[in-house]
């Protein structure tokens, strides 16, 4: 949840927009059909490896100011106590860091991850979504914080191409029902996977299940949470549509995950539990948290641990040869020119590039650094790379992991 609040005075940007054009809504119609349980489609990876390799990341919100600068931009008000246009925070940005060509082209937002994509060759890449696509103006009442991004923009997300969205978090309901099932609608209309959200109760804890030809499946549950701003008004129940809401963090939830994940777990499956958990500041992990992450691998077979909601990195754990990652960071926003809890480098993030052996173990978990600015994602400087890497040692003590940076200036996890 978006929590820091706009220092100083900043004009309120108000006026005429730039109507985007509905170039969407043809090629969502007919995914506005009612969805399958389950969101399933199949790759095709690189032969000649038995290993699987993931690509994970922290949130990333392609919304508001970033919207603004995209081919089609949606309309600008907004109505937070301190803006009431997007265009203030593209203003924000450039005053920062100089002026943005408009429009950029839907890859630019990408930066420098491309480049590392073709490197790694990730076999599935999954995102957190942290925002609405849609053009509803139901704006969820008494939030103080509202995304939305164009429906005619999600070939910003194919460009990368990303293979699933996790949407269990506390911004996909910014703009109400209506916007939900827009957002579901345009993203299987792109022909992404989507979890953790949908018209009623069993779709939106449904998994999305990635088949992999000659390297099984990787099936993905996504789960909110109200530490980390969900509303447990937004929790989808019966018929009624919203997000795989998880109300706690006891044994009792952890057992009926794991019967879930019993019932669509196959052999050789890799089982994302991508959680969207803990508050935006801070590097302590709750007690419950850890014992939850710890529950989930032993009880419920899950693969790896996908934590979000943290604006910046957390600490890594390997339990039982299982990765966990407590909190992965902003991997894109539009918070140039924003000030405040500059100790934590929100603007650093990091790429997560997970392989698993043939037996579901994790084999090697490489990371790329990277720096929000601009409205992209850019290799972190040098200075910017050291501090990540002195951050994850100092906070992966406890845990037994720290990491050995590489002369590409990527690093290495070393566990025990």
């Amino acid at each position: 949840m978006r929590r820091r609040l706009v220092n100083g005075a900043v004009a309120w940007l108000t006026g005429g927009f730039a109507t985007g054009l509905f170039v969407a809504r043809e090629a969502t119609r007919a995914a506005g059909a009612e969805a399958k349980q389950m969101s399933r489609s199949v790759v095709h990876p690189d032969a000649g490896s038995s290993h699987l390799t993931l690509f994970l990341c922290g949130d990333v919100m392609t919304g508001r100011g970033i919207d603004q600068v995209l081919p089609h931009p949606g309309k600008p008000h907004l109505f937070e106590p301190y803006m009431r246009s997007v265009r203030g925070y593209v203003a924000l940005a450039e005053e920062k860091t100089g002026p943005l060509k408009r429009p950029v082209d839907f890859a630019y937002v990408w930066g420098d991850a491309p480049a590392e994509f073709e490197r790694v060759r990730p076999d599935v890449r999954i995102i957190n979504l942290e925002t609405a696509v849609t053009t509803a103006e139901d704006a969820w009442p008494g939030k103080g914080i509202h995304y939305r991004m164009h429906p005619a923009n999600v070939p910003c997300i194919t460009a990368a191409g990303i293979h699933c969205c996790v949407l269990a978090n506390n911004h996909v309901l910014d703009w109400g029902y209506d916007g939900l099932r827009e957002t579901l609608d345009v993203l299987r209309g792109a022909g992404i996977r989507v979890a953790g959200a949908g018209r009623n109760d069993a779709e939106a804890a449904a998994p999305a299940i990635i088949e992999l030809t000659g390297k099984g499946r990787v099936v993905v549950f996504s789960f909110g949470t109200e530490s980390a701003g969900v509303p447990r008004a937004w929790a989808a129940h019966g018929n009624r549509a919203g997000v795989n809401f998880l109300p706690d963090f006891s044994e009792r939830s952890a057992d009926s995950i794991a019967r879930q994940i019993r019932a669509a777990k196959r052999p050789g499956d890799i089982v994302v539990a991508s959680i969207h958990w803990g508050s935006n500041w801070g590097y302590e992990i709750p007690d419950e948290q850890r014992a939850f992450a710890h529950r989930l691998i032993d009880a419920a077979a899950v693969d790896v641990v996908h934590g979000h909601s943290s604006h910046h990195p957390q600490a890594i754990e390997v339990h039982r040869g299982k990765p966990i990652l407590y909190g992965c960071g902003d991997f894109l926003n539009d918070y140039e020119g924003i000030s405040g809890h500059e100790s934590y480098r929100p603007d650093l993030a990091l790429m997560y590039f997970l392989t698993f052996d043939a037996a579901g173990s994790l084999a090697r978990l490489a990371m790329t650094p990277t720096q929000i600015r601009r409205f992209r994602v850019n290799r972190a400087p040098d200075e910017g790379a050291r501090w990540l890497e002195r951050m994850l040692n100092r906070e992966g003590r406890p845990y037994s992991t720290r990491v050995d940076r590489v002369p590409d200036n990527t690093f290495l996890l070393r566990w025990r």
